[in-house]
């Protein structure tokens, strides 16, 4: 419990009461003010137990993704002092829920999703996916991860690029190659099962990455900005069809960008963060009608939403 949740106070005289024990110390409870008074010697202090309970409540069954004060320090080798990347993040995500996270770079946004990957250890704070430790959810495959680059492997081909995680999870080849060709034909990459990563484009790629992020059908898929380097069109065309896959799904996904166009099209939630150290300044609720297609971009609650998003990313530099 947080001291805040403790007031000392002077001990009162008072006869000795049921409840008090040995050496002068005494416990009672208060079921109106909900909090129990601890005594020892000259003094006694007030536990008040809704604020210990919200303390240390389990979290919401209904989050997929939990980040509680977390904070994130570098140690600088060459001495010219620590690196704070992260500072005091508290967000959670609701199963099914799609967030964008928009900020400066090098505010901590991929820091962020590190973190819930269990890719880095947060120097303070506590990760919690579907309850459990982001080591925990790594181990049991719980967690996607799409890179910036596809970071495919260039001496496989897509199919097996795509049933990688399957087979170093011990699953026998008839059964991750039937789930590779199934998400292959999800994606949209029919007809290249056989290729290899340098035999397609930029956006087939990126296609390819995604597949192979939900081949063990993650409930968080954690997405760092996947589509920064495509050109428009390609862009659009996969932000429309990671649409699709998110509702058809119901993956809970967070998702890093620097637009807030992209982030408002794709959102639930929008987080903005500050410059380093990067904590959360400002969150828009986006309720944009579901489904979506590109042409809602033309419409006032959409430019709307983005006007706000841009107000919120100013505010972030004062």
């Amino acid at each position: 419990f947080h001291w805040n949740d403790i007031y000392a106070l002077p001990r009162r005289n008072q006869p000795q009461r049921p409840g008090e024990l040995s050496g002068g110390r005494s416990c009672s409870g208060n079921p109106r003010s909900r909090s129990i008074r601890f005594k020892s010697g000259q003094s006694q202090i007030i536990v008040n137990i809704d604020a210990l309970k919200q303390e240390h409540s389990s979290p919401n069954v209904s989050d997929t993704l939990t980040f509680r004060n977390i904070r994130v320090v570098y140690s600088d080798e060459q001495g010219a002092g620590p690196v704070h990347a992260l500072e005091d993040i508290n967000l959670s995500v609701a199963a099914g829920e799609f967030v964008s996270v928009i900020g400066p770079s090098g505010c901590g946004k991929s820091t962020l999703l590190r973190v819930a990957a269990d890719l880095e250890k947060p120097t303070a704070g506590q990760v919690l996916v579907g309850g459990e430790t982001p080591k925990a959810a790594r181990l049991q495959r719980r967690v996607g991860f799409v890179f910036q680059d596809a970071a495919l492997l260039e001496w496989r081909r897509i199919l097996q690029n795509i049933a990688l995680p399957l087979e170093l999870k011990g699953v026998r080849r008839p059964e991750r190659e039937k789930v590779a060709v199934d998400l292959i034909n999800l994606v949209g990459l029919t007809g290249f099962e056989r290729s290899y990563p340098r035999q397609l484009s930029g956006g087939m790629r990126q296609r390819a990455a995604i597949a192979r992020a939900m081949s063990t059908e993650p409930e968080v898929m954690l997405m760092d900005e996947p589509f920064g380097a495509l050109d428009q069109i390609t862009r659009d065309r996969l932000n429309l069809e990671l649409l699709v896959l998110s509702e058809q799904n119901r993956i809970t996904v967070v998702f890093v960008t620097h637009s807030i166009h992209e982030a408002v099209l794709l959102s639930d939630r929008v987080f903005v963060m500050t410059p380093r150290p990067g904590h959360i300044c400002g969150e828009l609720n986006v309720s944009l009608p579901r489904p979506r297609s590109l042409k809602i971009r033309q419409t006032e609650e959409f430019l709307e939403l983005v006007k706000q998003g841009t107000t919120l990313l100013q505010q972030a530099f004062l």
